[in-house]
C-alpha cells in the first residue's frame, strides 16, 4: 500500500508533523530557554564581574593585612618565644594589664608623642610654605618641584647615617656650626631632648618635600577665579593665603596630619640607625628615645617575647585607632557649628520683636 508523504507548504509555514502539529510549539520553547539562558549569562556579566574585578585586592588583603591582625591577636594572648613559636602559654589579658603597668611602655609612648609633634609641625608648615611659593609661576618650578621631592627618595639608612655624622658630639658640623655662637659642644645621642630633635631633623628632612608636593597640587586644583575676585575685593597676597588657600586644601592638611601621625607612631629606622650599635634597640642608655617601634623590636627580636611584641603592635594599633575617632570627632563637630550658628541666626529673624 502506497504511503503519502507530507508536501512542502507554499505559505512559509513548517510542515506538518506525523502526529498533525506544525512544530511551532518545539522551536517556541528551545527560544525561551535560549532567551533564559541568556538572561541569567546578562546577569552574571552584571553582578559577578565586578566583585571579580575587586576580589584580587580583597585577597591580598586578606593574605597580607587581615590575618597576620588577627594573628597577632592571638599570639598577644599567649606567653610565646621566638626560639619556640609552636609553644604558646595561654594568659588571655594578662600581657596587655603588664603592658600598661610597665614605665618601659609608657616611657615609648612619650618619645613617640614628643618626636612626632618636634618633626611634624615643622615639617607640615613648611611644606606649607614651600608649596605656596612653588604654586607660583617660578623660572624652572619644575626643577624645584622635583628637587624637594629628592629627600623622600632617599633611603632611611643613607640618610641616618649622614644626620648621625653631622650630630656627632666631637667632629660633627652642626656643633662646629654652633661653636663660633660660643655654644659648647652638644652631646646629641646621649641627652633626651637633644637626640629628640636630632632625630626629628631627620624626619623633616625626608618628608617635607613629599608632603609639600601634596599641598601643591590641592592648591593647583582651587579655582583662579577666587583669586581674582579676592584681589578685586582689595585682598593682599596674605588675606588670599589664609582666607582662600587654606580653606581650598583644608582637607589635605587632614590627610597629611593623619598620615604624619601614622608615620610617628610607627617611627623606627631613624632612632635605630642614630644610635649606632646596641644603643640604637634601646633608644639610648637611658632609653631616652626609644619609640614605640624600637620597644617591639626590643621585646621580639632582642628579648625573644613575640607575646609582648604583639602586644606593644596591637597597642600601636588601637592608638592610631583613637586618633582616627578623634579626628573624625573633630571634623564632625566643626561641620556641626556653622550649622548650628546658621539655624539660630534663621530662628532669631523670625522671631518678632517685642514692642512696648
Amino acid at each position: 500500500m502506497a504511503t503519502s508523504t507530507p508536501s512542502a507548504r507554499t505559505d512559509g509555514q513548517p510542515p506538518p508533523t506525523p502526529d498533525g502539529s506544525t512544530g511551532k510549539g518545539g522551536a517556541g520553547r528551545g527560544a525561551t530557554a535560549g532567551q533564559s539562558r541568556r538572561n541569567i549569562l546578562h546577569r552574571l556579566d552584571v553582578r559577578a564581574v565586578p566583585y571579580a574585578f575587586i576580589a584580587p585586592f580583597f585577597l591580598i588583603f586578606g593574605a597580607f593585612g587581615l590575618y597576620p591582625l588577627i594573628y597577632t591577636f592571638w599570639i598577644s594572648m599567649h606567653r610565646v618565644e621566638l626560639s619556640t613559636m609552636d609553644m604558646m602559654e595561654w594568659r588571655g589579658l594578662a600581657n596587655f594589664t603588664e603592658l600598661i603597668d610597665d614605665e618601659r611602655f609608657w616611657n615609648a609612648l612619650t618619645n613617640t608623642f614628643t618626636i612626632g609633634v618636634i618633626s611634624t609641625v615643622p615639617q607640615l608648615l613648611m611644606a606649607l610654605v614651600l608649596a605656596h611659593l612653588l604654586n607660583y609661576r617660578l623660572r624652572g618650578s619644575t626643577f624645584f618641584r622635583v628637587a624637594v621631592l629628592t629627600p623622600y627618595a632617599t633611603s632611611i639608612a643613607a640618610a641616618a647615617l649622614v644626620f648621625t655624622m653631622l650630630f656627632e658630639r666631637d667632629f660633627g658640623m652642626i656643633n662646629w656650626g654652633l661653636s663660633f655662637f660660643g655654644i659648647e659642644n652638644v652631646d646629641w645621642e646621649n641627652q633626651k631632648w637633644p637626640a629628640q630633635f636630632a632625630i626629628s631633623a631627620i624626619v623633616i628632612w625626608r618628608w617635607t618635600g613629599y608632603n609639600a608636593l601634596l599641598y601643591l597640587a590641592a592648591m593647583q586644583a582651587i579655582p583662579r577665579d577666587l583669586y581674582e575676585a579676592a584681589a578685586i575685593d582689595g585682598a593682599s597676597r596674605w588675606q588670599q593665603f589664609r582666607q582662600v588657600t587654606i580653606p581650598g586644601i583644608s582637607a589635605t592638611i587632614v590627610f597629611t596630619i593623619v598620615l604624619s601621625t601614622i608615620g610617628a607612631t610607627q617611627l623606627f629606622g631613624e632612632p635605630l640607625i642614630f644610635g649606632q650599635g646596641p644603643n640604637g634597640i634601646s633608644g639610648g642608655a637611658d632609653n631616652q628615645y626609644q619609640t614605640l617601634g624600637l620597644l617591639l623590636y626590643e621585646e621580639g627580636w632582642k628579648n625573644y617575647q613575640m607575646g609582648r611584641a604583639a602586644t606593644i603592635a596591637w597597642a600601636m594599633f588601637l592608638i592610631l585607632v583613637l586618633v582616627f575617632v578623634l579626628q573624625r570627632v573633630a571634623a564632625r563637630v566643626k561641620a556641626g557649628r556653622p550649622a548650628r550658628a546658621a539655624k539660630v541666626t534663621k530662628k532669631t529673624k523670625s522671631t518678632p520683636s517685642a514692642t512696648s
